[in-house]
């Protein structure tokens, strides 16, 4: 497994919008996709997705491979994943 987060320095676009910004976490597999994801927005509310929960009413988890690429620079632990799962 591998980990990254990613700012997200946009909005929703929805009716969420005063969430503000937030920081993703990705667990990603070995197939590229990613097995869980975490949305932690500037409001302290957090989304929670995985293969349990693959989606809810405010979105879902990722089903397209990610470009690993893209994410060189912001690799982050496996305990700084757990410690914002748990």
């Amino acid at each position: 497994m591998k980990y990254y987060k990613y700012k997200w320095n946009e909005l929703r676009g929805d009716q969420f919008d005063n969430w503000g910004f937030s920081m993703w976490y990705f667990e990603i597999g070995e197939d590229e996709f990613p097995n869980r994801q975490i949305e932690i927005y500037d409001n302290g509310k957090k989304l929670k997705y995985s293969q349990e929960n693959l989606d809810d009413k405010y979105g879902g988890l990722g089903d397209q491979k990610l470009d690993l690429s893209e994410f060189n620079e912001i690799e982050c632990t496996k305990i700084e994943f757990e410690n914002n799962w748990n």
